[in-house]
């Protein structure tokens, strides 16, 4: 408003500018309170006396048109404050929610678990979400550390709604069941008799041994180990399988194999959110070409490293949901 009227005085009275007040009180109501945008109506309606004397229209139909114009758009403006306040608000509470959710479905994990220490990178592609389709769980139980890495296929509400479901069987039978093996045959009967349609779940659980790490993989990406000489080594699994939710179909069952996991060496879990993304030109990310910036002597700070570029890659924000987990034994 200062600027409006300094350009109505540096112009003369020919040119009238104080219909331009108006912008005083529409751009306060964006970010200020009810009773802010009302005093910014006011100040615009004070700034408007003097100008229109200055232009010689004080009394004349012209300036009751403007003061007219000021008070109404005044009124709106507050109008719009009050309503932009109800909707932060509202916004506020439904965000305290979605972090308690939060907590609850995709817990902190551990940065030590055992003899090994633990890094976690996620990024949804939900924009302003913290959880999506990927899922994550690291449980320290007494047959030892056991983790979970999975992507549900499908985006939104129904995709964290069944990511619920597949930590949850995790969580419980991770600590009820001595053998893999059956962890993972219970967590396929709970997690089938929720999955409905043509859903479907791509997970590695995983547990670490005495010197060996034994995974199960259901149709996911298979790891990246990286040795402490330097080598990198696909975990493959001896026989591909299908998702959790396709096996009912008489489909290959995984098997649980072993791979060396000694001092030193780590092992990056992922889902295809990381090694899926795609430059500008349609280049996927290449994932086992940047394991050396996972050289780097804390865990966390190498994975985010890593995050950084792949964020970089795509050059803007990610298609879909990327989780990364990090061990180091």
């Amino acid at each position: 408003m200062a600027v409006v009227a300094l350009i109505d005085l540096l112009n003369g009275p020919r040119l009238g500018f104080l219909s331009l007040l108006t912008l005083g009180p529409t751009f306060a109501s964006v970010s200020g309170s009810v009773r802010r945008t009302a005093l910014i109506g006011a100040i615009a309606l004070a700034l408007s006396l003097p100008l229109a004397a200055y232009n010689h229209v004080l009394g004349r139909t012209q300036n009751y048109v403007t003061l007219t114009t000021i008070i109404a758009i005044t009124g709106a403006s507050m109008l719009a404050s009050r309503l932009r306040i109800e909707r932060e608000r509202e916004l506020a509470n439904v965000r305290l929610v979605a972090e308690a959710a939060q907590r609850v479905l995709l817990r902190p994990v551990p940065r030590q678990a055992g003899n090994m220490r633990v890094a976690l990178s996620y990024t949804s592609a939900a924009a302003e979400a913290q959880i999506g389709g990927d899922l994550y769980e690291v449980a320290t139980t007494p047959q030892g550390v056991r983790l979970l890495i999975g992507d549900v296929q499908g985006k939104g509400l129904d995709a964290v709604e069944t990511a619920a479901w597949v930590l949850g069987a995790f969580r419980e039978a991770a600590y009820d069941k001595e053998e893999l093996p059956d962890v993972a045959e219970q967590m396929e009967t709970s997690i089938v008799r929720h999955l409905s349609g043509e859903k479907f779940v791509t997970a590695i659980l995983a547990e670490v041994r005495h010197g060996t790490i034994s995974l199960i993989n259901w149709g996911h990406p298979a790891p990246l180990v990286l040795r402490s000489d330097g080598t990198v080594q696909v975990a493959e699994p001896p026989e591909e399988a299908v998702p959790i939710g396709l096996t009912t179909f008489g489909h290959t069952r995984p098997k649980p194999y072993e791979i060396p996991f000694a001092d030193g060496d780590q092992i990056l879990f992922y889902t295809d959110g990381v090694i899926e993304a795609r430059d500008g030109g349609g280049a996927f990310y290449p994932l086992a070409d940047r394991t050396d910036l996972l050289r780097s002597e804390d865990p966390q700070a190498a994975l985010e490293c890593l995050r950084a570029d792949l964020l970089n890659h795509v050059g803007g924000p990610l298609e879909d949901d990327a989780a990364m987990l990090l061990l180091r034994r």
